[in-house]
């Protein structure tokens, strides 16, 4: 899993936006199952993930409702 640049996130259209999202969203419920089992290595993909997802979700907000009122 490889983490976005901010500047790489607001190159990207709302629908590549949302994919990653949704592919962030399920690296994370994965790493969560993985941690219930005792399976994670590097405890620091969690917080890297949730702000992967935080960044995902402002920038595409942003672009939201930059849409709705240009």
């Amino acid at each position: 899993f490889n983490m976005s640049t901010t500047k790489d996130i607001r190159e990207m259209s709302e629908v590549e936006i949302e994919k990653k999202l949704r592919d962030t969203h399920d690296a994370h419920v994965h790493l969560r199952l993985r941690k219930q089992t005792g399976q994670v290595e590097r405890p620091h993909e969690f917080t890297q993930l949730r702000r992967e997802i935080a960044r995902l979700e402002t920038i595409l907000k942003e672009k939201k409702l930059a849409a709705a009122s240009a």
